[in-house]
């Protein structure tokens, strides 16, 4: 029975946002709060519950399990260069902590909160 389950469970379909987002999408970053972000920083889903991208200075790898159009970027694994943009990567990456919705419309994305704020995003490729 265990096997039947462990079978089936490899079937269902993503229900977190990599299931909606675009197949192979990497996602740049245009605006926080609407004011334009002048640094670079992209996002992609690449696989159920797996969160990547480039911040301004260093890439980064994260988790994201709840089901779409929630969001939840948690346990992030951040590569340890500096650069003159470290402000930016900091005002990214605690933007991104914050995020709680997600929605995917075509080529844009959009992650916001309750709290009102907003971030951005259009796909590259």
């Amino acid at each position: 029975m265990a096997l039947l389950v462990l079978a089936l469970g490899g079937c269902l379909a993503d229900e977190t946002i990599s299931g909606y987002a675009p197949e192979g999408a990497i996602f740049a970053l245009q605006s926080i709060d609407d004011k334009p972000f002048d640094a670079s920083a992209t996002i992609s889903f690449p696989a159920q519950g797996r969160v990547a991208g480039q911040a301004p200075c260093n890439s980064y790898s994260a988790m994201q399990t709840v089901p779409y159009p929630w969001l939840k970027v948690e346990a992030i694994a951040v590569s340890k260069r500096a650069c003159r943009d470290l402000v930016a990567e900091q005002t990214y990456f605690a933007a991104l902590s914050g995020m709680t919705l997600s929605e995917v419309s075509g080529t844009t994305l959009i992650l916001s909160n309750d709290a009102g704020r907003k971030m951005v995003f259009t796909a590259q490729n």
